[in-house]
């Protein structure tokens, strides 16, 4: 690529310096410390000179204005971290001139400038739709879904025809453990790429840079004037979101058929765990403000990946702390020496996953299940001894290292050993036996490589054609969690060995000092990721234990206040009756018991205001009861009656009868919160919350201000439950511009039944797909941006397709006459009102 060099000659060089060339969607300006322009490379501003050659030299005050001047000035200000990058979005670098958005990174004492022509019509609530892909890849349980739907998720952000999720293993080789593929372009999923395919000096760009594109694999890049810095090296762009890639890079691309890339890195513990490798087959750029987003979703990805191994880490270490207390209980004041251990042996294969183990200890050898023979085993703790080993030893393949042990693969291909004295005398040793397993090459590994035209640099392999590779003699790896097991169970090991053989004090102390130490060092480690992940939630989660639950509770909040929110629209934003309230949350949560629910009062209405209060301490009370009071059981039942005070205020009295005996709660969760303060805090009203055996009764008293008994006028329907059986039909059309409302639509849907769900996003996308295939039934959202569905609804109606439309307006006056009696559903959407369709 003209205007790229990069040293493939020293991979663990630092830093990386890197002379580039700049992709043609940007520029790059380089400033030093007096704010003079010393590099330069612009294929997107030619009006600030005729080459970059004329910018060199200018001080940046004659080149941007005086406004964005100041606005680089202030984010530089908060600017952290030795690879920080700060990003501005939009900003008219002339007056009068069109909006960019601009990357600032230092490198050395050089300001680096980036920027491109901000894409205004691709702009996203990037914090918004992070979110919502973060809440759902935290729902799925398994690894798997887990990985699968963040493939989904980010594919769905970028829309490049493959995302791939690349992991890397043991051995440097990487695998595609999921994957998101537009249909018909065949599947990389389970294939193997050999570790050459990325080098060290490209995996440590990666650690220091989340993300890295190549719109176009064949575009032109524009040098960096002048080439080489005033300290006679080039300039370090490893931060520098533009730099064009290695030719090398772009060669393998080509031989794979892609015109454009997106990477994603995936850390852990600040190391490289894998990519998120985005694939398209014709050029593709997108937005700088969509490529944050994907970034990141990519960090707290990485976050979430870690928080989940840490909690099964955390899991796999209480296991091994309670072994151990159980070990030292049995160890204290028995006199029975070594084989005080045996009663334990099967808890430690568990422990570590295993087939077999020996203890080599005091001249004694115990096995266990699937071992190699006694002679062996002393055959391996010769070699072990030779290599003089004093910490944890793992290998997956022991023939690597005794070439007889090739001949007992079946029963222990590989072994982890742990040393149980200061000498390298003892040993716990556990076995794995083979796993014979073909593996799926990208090409076949043993040619993947030649050194070509371009001297001593590789020239990337032209073949990507499945490639099966059946190895024996291995068994499954150990992980580095496996390990740290047994460093930690080593050091309770050589606690209880001491004890036994009557050791200092002080080396038995020095063990458990140890241990201790690891369990706070993984404790702090775990507490500081739980943190993290915590920080990007609401107050919702206090209270809730899994996923699941989280959801169900903040749904249900969401969705109490968006009933309120229709009823309340229902009526032009006037006030909305108070037994509606009632019926309507009684009927969406409770379905059947909501007869039990008992309403007594004048007809009664509430301002706004208080309205959309009132709803959230309804729903809580409503949930509470379901789950613990009342209506928990099939005796129970709730008394709700509300009156006028001599002030005017109104009264609500709310009394649980029959229920299950009421023991006040022992802490005080965000529901709580929600029944206590709303109303005193919003409303300057009045609540008492008590706590009878009999039932819990709670009194509120809301202003007169926001109470209304003139026109009141009760209009509560009967919701439809999301788990009320329906027919729903097996393929249908949605219509949404806004993909995280289309992803959630789509999850409804396919709960309540149906088994294809067609998504467009525009109105010639949504046409498209009608030519194709006429669905038994569409969801439309009115507004698509700059335009609206309704060429949409009449192509429906015209091949007679029923449909309903979705809004957020939560009006249909605008509509046209012909659509008046078009079933309407409001946002937000829920599993009951879209039921209700069907």
């Amino acid at each position: 690529m003209p205007g790229f060099e990069v040293d493939l000659t020293n991979c663990d060089r630092e830093p990386i310096h890197i002379l580039g060339g700049v992709q043609p969607f940007g520029f790059l300006l380089a400033v030093d410390t007096d704010w003079l322009i010393v590099h330069a490379s612009t294929t997107t501003l030619r009006y600030l000179g005729d080459s970059p050659a004329d910018l060199v030299g200018n001080p940046l005050t004659q080149v941007v204005s005086a406004h964005a001047l100041h606005a680089i000035r202030g984010r530089l200000q908060i600017m952290r971290g030795a690879d920080a990058v700060e990003r501005i979005f939009g900003l008219p670098l002339v007056d009068g001139g069109e909006d960019f958005d601009l990357a600032l990174h230092y490198s050395g004492r050089m300001l680096i400038i980036e920027g491109e022509p901000s894409q205004t019509e691709a702009l996203i609530e990037a914090a918004s739709a992070v979110r919502s892909m973060t809440m759902r890849i935290a729902a799925r349980s398994s690894f798997e879904e887990f990985c699968h739907e963040a493939a989904r998720q980010v594919r769905a952000l970028t829309e490049f025809d493959r995302v791939m999720i690349y992991r890397f293993g043991h051995d440097g080789a990487g695998e595609v453990i999921a994957e998101s593929v537009r249909p018909g372009i065949g599947s990389f999923l389970g294939q193997r790429y050999p570790a050459s395919d990325i080098p060290a000096q490209a995996r440590a760009l990666y650690e220091r840079n989340w993300l890295r594109i190549i719109a176009d694999i064949d575009a032109e890049v524009s040098p960096i004037v002048p080439r080489i810095s005033v300290t006679g090296e080039p300039v370090d762009l490893s931060m520098s979101m533009l730099r064009a890639v290695s030719p090398i890079h772009i060669e393998y691309l080509r031989n794979m058929g892609v015109a454009a890339s997106l990477s994603i890195s995936i850390l852990r513990d600040g190391k490289l765990w894998g990519l998120f490798a985005c694939h398209h087959y014709a050029p593709k750029h997108i937005s700088y403000e969509r490529r944050t987003a994907a970034e990141l979703f990519g960090q707290l990805f990485s976050l979430t990946l870690e928080s989940r191994e840490r909690e099964i880490e955390t899991r796999r270490h209480a296991e091994a702390r309670a072994l151990h207390d159980r070990m030292m209980a049995t160890v204290v004041g028995s006199p029975q020496g070594s084989d005080t251990l045996s009663p334990y042996l099967d808890d430690l294969c568990r422990l570590v996953q295993c087939d077999g183990l020996a203890l080599w200890l005091e001249g004694r050898l115990t096995l266990r299940d699937s071992t190699p023979d006694a002679s062996n085993v002393h055959a391996l703790i010769r070699l072990l001894r030779e290599k003089d080993t004093h910490t944890v030893f793992a290998t997956s393949e022991i023939g690597s290292l005794l070439p007889s042990a090739v001949s007992w693969a079946g029963k222990a291909a590989g072994m982890m050993a742990v040393p149980l004295s200061r000498a390298p005398r003892d040993y716990l040793i556990f076995f794995r036996k083979e796993e014979a397993q073909t593996v799926v090459w990208a090409g076949k590994p043993a040619k993947l490589v030649q050194v070509g035209p371009m001297g001593d640099r590789l020239t990337p392999r032209k073949s990507f054609e499945a490639w099966e590779e059946t190895v024996r003699g291995q068994s499954r790896p150990w992980t580095q969690v496996e390990r740290f097991l047994a460093e930690s169970m080593r050091v309770s090991l050589l606690e209880i060995v001491f004890r036994l053989t009557d050791l200092a004090d002080e080396e038995r102390q020095r063990a458990n000092q140890r241990q201790e130490l690891l369990i706070a060092e993984l404790n702090h480690r775990v507490r500081n990721i739980l943190g993290l992940i915590r920080g990007l939630i609401s107050q919702s989660r206090a209270g809730v234990s899994t996923v699941e639950q989280f959801a169900e509770v903040v749904g249900g909040r969401v969705q109490a206040l968006a009933r309120a929110h229709d009823q309340i629209t229902r009526h032009q934003w006037g006030p909305g009756a108070l037994s509606d309230l009632i019926t309507a949350e009684a009927e969406a949560y409770l379905s059947d018991k909501a007869d039990r629910v008992r309403l007594k009062g004048a007809p009664t209405a509430l301002a706004p205001d208080a309205f959309s209060i009132l709803s959230l301490v309804i729903h809580e009370l409503m949930t509470n009861s379901a789950k613990y009071g009342a209506l928990c059981d099939q005796r129970g039942y709730v008394t709700v009656e509300w009156k006028s005070d001599a002030r005017g205020d109104l009264i609500i009295d709310w009394s649980e009868r029959d229920g299950p005996t009421v023991k006040p709660p022992t802490r005080r969760g965000f529901g709580s919160t929600i029944i206590e303060h709303s109303i005193p805090h919003d409303l300057d009203g009045e609540v008492a919350l008590d706590y009878r055996p009999e039932g819990v009764r709670v009194r509120m008293r809301i202003p007169a201000r926001y109470v209304t008994t003139e026109g009141v006028e009760v209009t509560a329907a009967k919701a439809k439950r999301a788990d009320t059986p329906v027919r729903a039909p097996e393929r249908m059309l949605v219509v949404e511009d806004n993909m995280i409302i289309a992803l959630d639509l789509e999850d409804m849907l396919t709960r309540l039944g149906v088994k294809q769900v067609m998504v467009a996003s525009s109105v010639s996308q949504a046409l498209e797909a009608l030519d194709e295939d006429l669905p038994p039934f569409a969801i439309l959202d009115v507004n698509l941006g700059a335009e609206t569905s309704f060429p949409i609804a009449e192509a429906l109606q015209i091949a007679g397709v029923p449909f309903a439309f979705g809004t957020g307006f939560g009006d249909s006056a605008a509509f046209p006459d012909r659509f008046r009696d078009t079933p309407v559903l409001q946002k937000p959407y829920s599993a009951e009102s879209v039921a209700a369709l069907f």
